[in-house]
C-alpha cells in the first residue's frame, strides 16, 4: 500500500452535504479530499427530494388549475404519465454525475471514488473500483458527511422478499397497478399520494397516525385528501407478516385483514449511516456518538466531525447543509487556532437552528409547512407557551384556488412576547415557512412584528390574523 498523503480535510460522503462542507473548507483556504463510492450529489440530487418533488408537482398544479374557476373548464386531460416519469429523470440527470463531478473539480477540491474506512486517528484509507488503495492523513479533521440509509422494521418475512425502497419508489419507470406503503411519515406519503395521482391504487398502512410529527389539525387535511383522492389510509395498524404469493404483495395487517398490491414500499424511517466504516475499531459506537454543535465528536479526540444525517439530529438536507457550512468554518479557525473547544450559540460555528428554528416542509397537496417547536415540544422544554391558530381564510387564499382549505399556527414563548413554532397547512403553503424562521431565529418581538404588513391580496394575510387572534 502506499504511504500516506497528506490533506488538510478528508470528507466523506460526496452528497450535497459532503459537497457544502468541502467547498466551504477550499473557500477557507483548506486543502480538501472529498470521498464517495455512489453518486457524487448524494441522495437528495437523484432519489429524495429532487425526484420525488418532481413526481408531485405535476398533479399539484393540475389540481391547483382545476381548483380555479375559468381555468379547469380548459383542463380536459389527465396527466400524462410518460412526460412526468421524463421530467422527474431530467432533474436526476438521468442518475448521471458527471456535471456535479465537474463542478467538485473546478471548485479546487480533490475527489477520489472510493469506499473509505476510517483507519486511525486522523486517517483514511480508500479502495477504488479497480482494487487500488490509497490512504490519506487528514491534518485537520475527517468530516462524516455519510448521510443516512433506511431503517428496515422486523416484518416477519420482509426479509426474503424484494420490495421497494424509497429509492426504488423515486425511480421506478413504470407505475404499478397497485402498490402498499408501509409508514404514514414524510417520504411514505409524498410518494403515496405521487404514485396515486399517476394511476396506481395505492394502500398506506400506518402504525400510528399520517405525518405524526406535525399538529394534527395539519396532518388531518392531507389524510382527508388522500382518501378523497381514493387513497386507502389504515392508520393505527400494524403490519404483521407479508408474503409473496401469485405475482403479488399480501400484508397481514391484522383482524383477519390482508392488503393485497403489485409493489411494496418500505418507508419507515432512516437513520445514520455510520456502521461498518472503522469507527467501532477505534472505539467509537456509532449507535452512541454525539457531537457539539460544531459538528466535532465528543470524546473522539478533536479531529473527527459530523455533518447531515451522519450527525444524527436532523434528517434534511438544507439542514445538513446549513451544519456543513458551519462545521468547515470551525474547522478553519482551529487551525488558525482562533476557536477553542467551544462555540458560542448563534455563531459562525454552532448550529443553534438544529434545536430551535428548523424548518421543515412536506410537499404534499396540500403541503404542510413548519418551524420551530409545536406547543408539546415547546412545553417539554420548560416554555410557558400559549398556542393560537384558525383556518387559513383571507382574500389571497380565496384567489389563489376556489374552495381553499388551509391552517395555521403560532406558538408564543409568554415570557419572552416572541414566535418559538409555527405551522402551515394548504396549497402552496411552503412559500409562507421563510417569514416564521426569520422570526423565530431573530426573536423578533410580537410588538415589532406586528408592524410587518402583509401585502395585499396575498396568503401572507394569514399573519395578521394570526396575531389579530393572539391579540395585538
Amino acid at each position: 500500500m502506499s504511504e500516506y498523503q497528506t490533506v488538510d480535510v478528508v470528507v466523506i460522503g460526496a452528497g450535497a452535504v459532503g459537497e457544502n462542507a468541502a467547498g466551504r473548507a477550499v473557500q477557507k483556504g483548506l486543502s480538501v479530499v472529498l470521498v464517495e463510492a455512489d453518486l457524487v450529489g448524494g441522495e437528495c440530487s437523484y432519489w429524495a427530494c429532487m425526484p420525488s418533488k418532481a413526481l408531485l408537482s405535476p398533479g399539484s398544479t393540475l389540481k391547483a388549475a382545476r381548483g380555479v374557476a375559468g381555468a379547469r373548464e380548459a383542463v380536459t386531460g389527465s396527466l400524462d404519465v410518460q412526460q412526468v416519469l421524463e421530467r422527474r429523470t431530467s432533474f436526476t440527470s438521468n442518475w448521471d454525475d458527471s456535471s456535479q463531478e465537474e463542478w467538485v473539480e473546478s471548485a479546487g477540491i480533490t475527489l477520489e471514488r472510493a469506499q473509505a474506512i476510517v483507519s486511525g486517528e486522523r486517517e483514511v484509507t480508500l479502495t477504488r473500483k479497480d482494487g487500488s488503495q490509497a490512504r490519506y492523513r487528514a491534518e485537520h479533521a475527517v468530516v462524516l458527511a455519510t448521510g443516512s440509509t433506511p431503517t428496515i422494521p422486523p416484518i416477519d418475512g420482509l426479509a426474503d422478499l424484494d420490495y421497494w425502497t424509497t429509492r426504488d419508489a423515486t425511480s421506478a419507470s413504470e407505475v404499478p397497478a397497485s402498490l402498499a406503503v408501509v409508514g404514514g411519515g414524510v417520504a411514505g406519503v409524498e410518494l403515496a399520494q405521487a404514485w396515486a395521482r399517476l394511476g396506481a391504487e395505492v394502500t398506506v398502512v400506518a402504525r400510528g397516525g399520517i405525518l405524526a410529527n406535525y399538529p394534527r389539525e395539519a396532518s388531518d387535511l392531507v389524510l382527508a385528501t388522500l382518501r378523497a383522492e381514493g387513497v386507502t389510509v389504515l392508520t393505527d395498524t400494524s403490519t404483521n407478516s407479508v408474503r409473496h404469493d401469485g405475482g403479488a404483495f399480501v400484508l397481514d395487517v391484522g383482524d383477519g385483514h390482508t392488503v393485497t398490491a403489485e409493489k411494496l414500499l418500505i418507508s419507515t424511517g432512516r437513520h445514520p449511516n455510520t456502521a461498518g466504516i472503522g469507527l467501532e475499531e477505534l472505539g467509537i459506537d456509532p449507535k452512541e456518538m454525539e457531537s457539539d454543535d460544531t459538528g466535532r465528536v465528543v470524546g473522539a479526540g478533536g479531529w473527527l466531525y459530523t455533518v447531515g444525517d451522519a450527525r444524527g439530529r436532523v434528517l434534511l438536507t438544507h439542514q445538513g447543509k446549513y451544519e456543513a457550512r458551519l462545521t468547515a468554518d470551525a474547522i478553519a479557525a482551529r487551525s488558525t487556532g482562533s476557536l477553542g473547544d467551544t462555540a458560542e450559540e448563534w455563531s459562525a460555528f454552532a448550529a443553534t437552528a438544529d434545536t430551535v428554528a428548523v424548518p421543515q416542509v412536506t410537499f404534499t397537496d396540500p403541503q404542510i409547512a413548519m418551524v420551530g417547536r409545536t406547543v408539546e415540544q415547546a412545553r417539554d422544554a420548560g416554555i410557558d407557551a400559549s398556542e393560537t391558530s384558525l383556518s387559513i381564510a383571507v382574500a389571497g387564499s380565496a384567489l389563489q384556488v376556489d374552495d381553499y382549505e388551509g391552517w395555521a399556527q403560532l406558538v408564543v414563548d409568554e415570557e419572552r412576547k416572541v414566535i418559538v413554532g409555527a405551522t402551515f397547512a394548504g396549497p402552496e403553503v411552503a412559500e409562507l415557512l421563510h417569514a416564521a424562521t426569520i422570526a423565530i431565529v431573530g426573536e423578533v418581538p410580537l410588538d415589532r412584528l406586528w408592524h410587518a404588513v402583509p401585502a395585499y391580496p396575498t396568503v401572507s394575510e394569514v399573519w395578521l390574523r394570526l396575531l389579530e387572534q393572539y391579540g395585538l
